[in-house]
């Protein structure tokens, strides 16, 4: 049998501090931490994290990868492009949700009613043979495509759409004003793909780069189902944020008190800090 060499210890240490560290200063980009573009030098990084000059130029390398920093010699290290937050923990549209950032507009590809399949039909709640509205969105903010929106809505509140101003307004607005009540719930998955060649032309990015992908069915505040979205959203533009409360498990639900896993002690000849 062919015995396969383990990678060198020590690249393996680096590579992951290295993600470490990219980890630490993506959040810091991402929160405005450097706020006039600039990051600090490779040096002054290395000690803020106990870490090697390789290590922090690894982590800057992988930075650039994802299109968040620029690398250029006698600049340094700046941020490429700004990553804009949306909240997990409420039900609202895009414009909604992005007011602060700037003006969120829709170019609406594809509107028309069509006899769906029948996943959609059931999860809308439709009868067998009944036809639901089909809308293809392109969405940008600040003139920069940010998501690509597939969209099916029942008739009741669809249909109004055709005469409604759709490039300007989120159509969780227009819903509620159709339907004569707010939205209540949406079911929400969250789930990262590549972008096929479609998409990637839509968005302005390049094929095969990594979205978030959002499939959400959205209720009134009756209950009644009648929005069901897969939304594609540029990875490199959008950060997904959300407050979740742990809640005490029910009286049988698993033991209280467990004590923590032990910690596994930490090699003290690394040229760098351990972290916990």
């Amino acid at each position: 049998m062919e015995r396969v060499t383990a990678e060198p210890t020590a690249r393996r240490r680096r590579a992951d501090r290295a993600r470490q560290v990219a980890d630490l200063l993506r959040r810091q980009i991402v929160h405005g931490h450097f706020p006039a573009g600039q990051l600090p030098l490779e040096a002054a990084l290395a000690r803020e994290f106990g870490a090697s000059r390789n290590t922090v130029r690894e982590a800057l390398h992988l930075l650039r990868e994802e299109g968040l920093v620029e690398r250029c010699p006698g600049v340094g290290t700046t941020v490429a492009g700004e990553k804009y937050p949306h909240g997990l923990h409420r039900l609202l549209g895009l414009a909604e949700t992005l007011h602060e950032h700037g003006e969120v507009t829709n170019q609406v590809r594809t509107m028309t009613l069509i006899e769906p399949p029948a996943m959609v039909g059931h999860r809308l709640g439709v009868p067998p043979g009944e036809r639901v509205i089909y809308l293809e969105r392109l969405r940008r903010l600040n003139g920069v495509p940010l998501s690509l929106d597939l969209t099916y809505l029942v008739r009741e509140v669809g249909e109004p759409l055709f005469d409604a101003d759709l490039e300007h307004n989120d159509i969780f607005v227009l819903l509620e004003r159709i339907a004569g009540q707010p939205l209540g719930m949406a079911e929400l998955t969250l789930e990262a793909v590549n972008a096929d060649a479609h998409t990637a032309a839509a968005l302005d990015a390049p094929r095969g780069a990594a979205l978030l992908m959002v499939e959400r069915l959205t209720h009134l505040a009756d209950g009644r189902p009648v929005d069901l979205e897969f939304i594609r959203f540029r990875g490199d533009r959008l950060t997904m944020r959300g407050h979740l409360d742990r809640t005490p498990p029910a009286p049988g639900g698993g033991p209280a008190g467990t004590a923590p896993p032990a910690r596994r002690a930490h090699d003290a000849t690394t040229e760098e800090r351990p972290w916990p």
